[in-house]
C-alpha cells in the first residue's frame, strides 16, 4: 500500500528552513567519471516544481523524520514526495523487484549499509560520486563524519548518500545499576557478562541483558557485533575465501550464547522491536543497541523511566579499539526519470539546518556540526558519546559485498540453531562455512 506522508508544519518552521545552505568547498569521496554538467551557483529551489517522487522507506525510526520534513520540502520546492513505509524484508524485496524489472516505480529508496555492494555491483542505484563532486560547495562534505560514507559506498562508487548513522552503544538503567551497587558501566566483554549475570533475578522478574536471537538478519547482525570484538572476520585476510568457522568466531559464538542465560527465555526469537519493548517495560536492565533507539528511551511520552536511562560506550573485546557502526543511506533508482529532483531532496535533507529538524523528528545524525551544536547537545546529552563512537566506528566489519545478504541468511540460520540448542557452536559455524563455500561465489 502506498501512502502519502503528511504532517502539519508551521510558518515559523518553514521560515527557519529557508533555502538550502551553501557551504565552502571541501573534500569529498573520490569522484567517478563522467561528471555531470556544472550546477547553478544558487540552486533554483522551484526548478522541479510539479514533480512527484516515490520514496520506499524502511520503517526504522528515521521514517518519522521523513513524515515531518516531506511537507516542508514540498512547500519550499513544489516537489511532492509519496512515501511507502515498508518492513525490512519487504523493503528489500520490493526495491529489488523494481530494479530487476526496470519499472522505475521508486525514485528514491533507503539503503541498508550492507546492501551497498549488491546495489552498486548491479548498478541498480545511481553512482553519486560525480554528483557529490559537482555539488560539493552545497554539500559541505568535510562536515560529514568519514565513517558515514560507508553508508552507501562500494569499490570506487557512492551508491547511496549518508542518511542515518547508527553507533553501537550500551544503554542501561541507572537506577537498577545503583540498586545492585554497580558504580561503573562494563568496559570489557568479561565485565559485560558479569554485570548481566548479576542483574538477572532468579524469580524471572528482571533479566540482565536483551539480545537478538530471531532466525535471519537479526541474530546474524547481533552475533557479528560480538565477533568483531573477538577479532573475528567473515573473510580470510586475503579476501579470497570465507573464514566463518575460525577459532575467533567460534569463541565469539560461545560467548554470545552464554549471554542468553541472562536474557529472557523468548530472546531466541527476538527482533529489534522486541528487544526495545522489553527494555521499555523494565524486563531487561541493559542492552547493546543502535543509537537510533536512545532518543525514544529518553522520551517521557514513550518511556516509563526516561530520567533513569544511561548511555555509554559498548564494551570492547581484548585489544579492540573500534566500535560497531551501521545505518542507512538513501539512493536514487538508476531507472528513475526524476533523478535531479531526487538529488535535490537528498541535498536539502542533508543540509545543516534541515539536519537539526531531522534529529528532532527521530532522524539520526551524519554531520559533526550537528553532534557538537550546543543547543543540540543540551537536548541530547548522549551526543558526545555518540560522536566518539562514530569517530572510532567500524563500518566494514560486515562486508558490503554483493553476496552479503546470502551470507547473512546462512549465518542467521546456523547461529539461531545453536542458540536454541540444536547444534554446538563449532558445528554451527562449520555448517555455515560449508553452505557459504557451496552457495556463494566470491568476486
Amino acid at each position: 500500500m502506498t501512502v502519502k506522508a503528511s504532517c502539519s508544519s508551521s510558518k515559523a518552521l518553514v521560515a527557519l528552513m529557508g533555502s538550502v545552505a551553501i557551504l565552502t568547498a571541501c573534500a569529498a569521496p573520490p569522484p567517478a567519471a563522467p561528471v555531470p554538467a556544472a550546477a547553478e551557483a544558487k540552486p533554483d529551489m522551484k526548478k522541479f516544481a510539479g514533480t512527484k517522487l516515490n520514496l520506499a522507506a524502511e520503517t526504522d525510526q528515521y521514517v518519522e523524520g521523513f513524515r515531518a520534513l516531506i511537507p516542508i520540502f514540498k512547500e519550499q520546492t513544489g516537489i511532492e514526495i509519496v512515501m511507502e513505509e515498508l518492513g525490512y524484508v519487504d523493503m528489500r524485496q520490493k526495491a529489488i523487484a523494481d530494479f530487476v524489472a526496470k519499472t522505475g516505480n521508486y525514485d528514491l529508496m533507503t539503503v541498508d549499509i550492507v546492501w551497498s555492494g549488491e546495489f552498486g555491483a548491479n548498478k541498480w542505484t545511481v553512482d553519486l560520486a560525480p554528483w557529490i563532486e559537482r555539488d560539493k560547495a552545497e554539500l559541505g562534505t568535510d562536515d560529514i563524519l568519514p565513517v558515514m560514507w560507508t553508508l552507501g559506498s562500494w569499490e570506487k562508487g557512492q551508491w547511496a548518500y549518508p542518511l542515518a548513522g547508527y553507533a553501537n552503544l550500551l544503554t542501561y538503567r541507572k537506577d537498577v545499576f545503583d540498586a545492585a551497587g554497580i558504580k561503573e558501566t562494563p568496559k570489557t566483554l568479561e565485565e559485560f557478562k558479569a554485570v548481566a549475570d548479576k542483574l538477572t533475578k532468579a524469580d524471572g522478574s528482571q533479566f540482565g541483558v536483551g539480545l537478538l536471537g530471531a532466525k535471519g538478519p537479526a541474530v546474524a547482525q547481533d552475533f557479528m557485533a560480538f565477533a568483531q570484538q573477538y577479532g573475528g572476520s567473515l573473510l580470510a585476510a586475503d579476501g579470497k575465501k570465507f573464514d566463518l568457522n575460525s577459532a575467533a568466531n567460534v569463541e565469539a559464538l560461545e560467548y554470545f550464547g552464554s549471554l542468553f542465560k541472562a536474557a529472557p527465555p523468548g530472546a531466541t526469537g527476538w527482533w529489534w522491536g522486541d528487544r526495545n519493548d522489553a527494555f521499555n517495560t523494565g524486563k531487561i536492565a541493559m542492552l547493546q543497541n543502535w543509537s537510533t533507539a536512545v532518543k525514544n528511551f529518553n522520551d517521557p511520552k514513550q518511556s516509563p523511566f526516561p530520567d533513569k536511562i544511561g548511555t555509554a560506550f559498548a564494551p570492547l573485546g581484548k585489544n579492540q579499539t573500534k566500535y560497531g557502526f551501521g545505518g542507512w543511506g538513501i539512493g536514487i533508482n538508476a531507472d528513475s526519470k526524476n533523478q535531479e529532483a531526487a538529488w535535490m531532496f537528498i541535498k536539502w535533507l542533508s543540509s545543516p539546518d534541515v539536519q537539526k529538524l531531522w534529529i528532532d523528528n527521530n532522524g539520526s545524525p551524519i554531520r559533526k556540526s550537528t553532534l557538537t551544536d550546543a543547543e543540540m547537545v543540551k537536548k541530547y546529552p548522549w551526543f558526545p558519546t555518540m560522536l566518539a563512537s562514530y569517530e572510532k566506528g567500524d563500518g566494514d566489519y560486515r562486508p558490503r559485498q554483493p553476496w552479503y545478504s546470502k551470507l547473512e541468511d546462512i549465518l542467521g540460520t546456523q547461529v539461531n540453531a545453536f542458540l536454541v540448542g540444536q547444534i554446538k557452536a563449532k558445528d554451527a559455524l562449520d555448517a555455515a562455512q560449508k553452505a557459504a563455500e557451496e552457495g556463494i561465489k566470491l568476486q
